[in-house]
């Protein structure tokens, strides 16, 4: 079963669906209003406690901290981003709090902190098995992303992404400028913001397209990364994935900047230093690479793969956890049961 809350979701949880499908899985998801709109008509969702007690899910797979503690089964998380730098670890996006039974990590840079934590927990997994997300990063260009770059009718694409919390966003700050390098029309420019921004700001942003520019929501990540020569963001995950690519990244004041970026004091400095990325992308490779190499070693596109022979080894009781998690406190009753009324609202 796949708990769909968010819109990131969906791109990391289809690739794990397609490759249960294709195992003989059954595959339903809980979504919800929302989320359940976005769906497709061959993705089946679970709106009622009497519809999950049927289907009966032998695992859940999350991208989200947290997780209902009622549904049954193994509680998986996959993550919703790479970014080991975001935030503090405590507060970051690898954190454990106790409502997993297994965490898929994506390569060295997470894996060996967690399994740390796991030793000393004791009733949680940790296996390092990529992530499903990326599964069509490192396939071939897709028609979609040829289609944007034919868009640029030859011209450098130039890719701009934010995250959506302010103090490390750049979006507010960046828009004036960057509507002046969009409407200058030199390079064709690929929009988006994270789905949680200001509605507003994603409407100012969304205004930007034309025949220099296209906004685009977060689903359609995978295929602007791979029609961009570059890219322009903030402390946000999408700078990870493009150095998965090996391309130039440029990032405005990046909580922890990296030696693979070309980290900027402000919006003002972004026309120079994507000059300097387009004009020597090779410049940073060896940076990039070795980097890439702690945060995501495996590029087979197999991620998926490894996930359901981790959860399929859970199943058949080859693989456990010393003990089984502790029930949850009351203190969380409240919220889980209206993430409930939120997900099986029948």
């Amino acid at each position: 079963m796949l708990l769909a809350s968010e819109p990131y979701s969906l791109p990391i949880l289809r690739p794990l669906a397609r490759e249960a499908l294709a195992r003989g899985h059954d595959v339903a998801w809980v979504a919800s209003d929302a989320m359940a709109a976005r769906l497709a008509p061959d993705e089946p969702r679970l709106t009622s406690r009497r519809t999950l007690k049927a289907f009966a899910p032998q695992a859940v797979f999350a991208t989200v901290h947290r997780i209902p503690p009622f549904f049954p089964g193994w509680q998986v998380q996959l993550f919703h981003g790479l970014n080991l730098h975001k935030r503090d670890p405590a507060h970051g996006h690898h954190r454990v709090q106790g409502l997993f039974d297994l965490y898929c990590t994506h390569g060295p840079a997470t894996t060996g902190p967690m399994q740390t934590q796991a030793r000393g927990h004791g009733d949680f997994l940790v296996v390092e098995t990529g992530w499903p997300k990326l599964d069509p990063l490192f396939g071939g260009m897709s028609g979609a992303a040829l289609a944007l770059r034919e868009a640029a009718e030859g011209r450098p694409v130039a890719m701009f992404a934010s995250t959506f919390n302010d103090p490390l966003s750049c979006s507010g700050e960046c828009f004036e400028h960057m509507e002046r390098l969009v409407a200058r029309g030199d390079r064709y420019w690929l929009l988006t913001l994270h789905p949680m921004s200001p509605p507003e700001r994603i409407e100012r942003y969304r205004r930007l397209a034309g025949p220099n520019a296209v906004y685009l929501d977060s689903e359609h990540l995978i295929d602007m990364l791979h029609a961009a020569d570059a890219l322009v963001c903030d402390t946000t995950s999408v700078a990870e994935e493009m150095a998965l690519l090996g391309k130039p990244v440029v990032t405005v004041r990046h909580r922890k900047p990296q030696p693979f970026m070309h980290d900027v004091a402000s919006a003002d400095d972004i026309d120079a230093a994507l000059r300097t990325a387009l004009s020597s992308p090779a410049a940073r490779l060896e940076a990039t690479n070795a980097y890439a190499d702690t945060l995501h070693p495996s590029r087979d596109g197999r991620a998926s793969d490894r996930v359901l022979d981790a959860v399929e080894a859970l199943i058949d009781g080859t693989l456990r956890p010393q003990r089984r998690r502790k029930a949850r406190p009351w203190r969380r009753f409240w919220r889980s049961w209206n993430a409930m009324r939120e997900l099986l609202p029948g």
